[in-house]
């Protein structure tokens, strides 16, 4: 009889930052952050509805944190608790990130399915003039 659960586990295939293309996920990198800084959000308009009696939400906690490694950087969008972990200097590895369109350019995330690690710091120079999150998308439909 199978034992459930018996799964074994993959390993990682770490990718470079200069390899991440619109709409793909499931990535796993290395980087450095480079800088982090607060995005304010506007907060919600105060109507009177039953979830917001059933509990008062606090407004997420969202910074924008530009990240890299040899190959290049990308904006890196951490949310709530990730925004304490993205601090400038550390070296942390992204699980099952996902790259999520922002006004045609690329952003770096990690949802709930994913993780983000620190880990030890890396001898790499990241290279600042390749900012993936500069270049400007178009959705192009395709019939």
């Amino acid at each position: 009889m199978a034992t459930a659960g018996a799964t074994t586990k993959r390993k990682p295939v770490f990718v470079k930052v200069e390899q991440l293309k619109p709409g793909t996920s499931g990535h796993t990198l290395t980087v450095k952050v480079v800088s982090s800084k607060p995005v304010q959000v506007n907060k919600p308009r105060t109507g009177r509805s039953l979830t917001t009696l059933a509990q008062p939400t606090r407004p997420p906690r969202i910074a924008e944190c530009l990240v890299g490694d040899e190959t290049g950087t990308i904006y890196f969008t951490a949310r709530n608790d990730q925004v304490d972990i993205m601090t400038p200097g550390t070296t942390v590895n992204l699980r099952n990130a996902k790259i999520d369109m922002f006004k045609g350019s690329m952003r770096l995330a990690v949802d709930k399915w994913g993780r983000i690690e620190v880990t030890e710091p890396t001898d790499f120079v990241v290279k600042e003039n390749n900012n993936l999150s500069l270049v400007e998308y178009e959705l192009v439909n395709v019939e």
